[in-house]
């Protein structure tokens, strides 16, 4: 497996966990779900673009075109995270509302709720990205000797 790789889906690895901890120390609640899910503190999202980006700058050189391609990545990837992802969990929060007051039959095609918790939070972002990027350093000091 590509080194890179490696390194960027360790990031995810441990924002992932981190949510799980997270989840247990503030709601005093252990759900596994954690380990699978999009959405809450860290953006594994972010961890995972920002370690990809960083070890790739590490191996490849900061005036690389690979480099280049993973921070434009990591930019959209973490933009999306924060606006894009975020306002349609938003709207799955008011959409939730409607269908559960309605007073008629609820279309059988929504018969589950729909997903609120979707995106994150600028500081969910900047928090996976800083591990992303703490991830990649790490990874690329023990594989290159940076």
């Amino acid at each position: 497996m590509c080194l890179i790789l490696l390194i960027a889906v360790s990031a995810w690895a441990i924002a992932q966990v981190l949510k799980l901890l997270i989840s247990i120390a503030v709601y005093r609640k252990f759900d596994i779900t954690y380990l699978t899910t999009g959405g809450g503190m860290p953006s594994s999202h972010s961890a995972l673009v920002c370690a990809t980006a960083v070890s790739t700058a590490i191996c490849s050189g900061l005036d690389s075109p690979v480099f280049a391609v993973a921070a434009v990545l990591a930019f959209i990837v973490m933009y999306d995270a924060a606006h894009v992802r975020r306002e349609t969990g938003k709207q799955s929060k008011v959409l939730n509302y409607i269908l559960r007051n309605w007073d008629e039959q609820r279309p059988e095609e929504l018969d589950d709720d729909l997903k609120e918790l979707i995106g994150h939070t600028p500081l969910q972002v900047a928090v996976g990205a800083v591990l992303g990027a703490a991830v990649g350093l790490a990874g690329g000091f023990i594989a290159y000797g940076f």
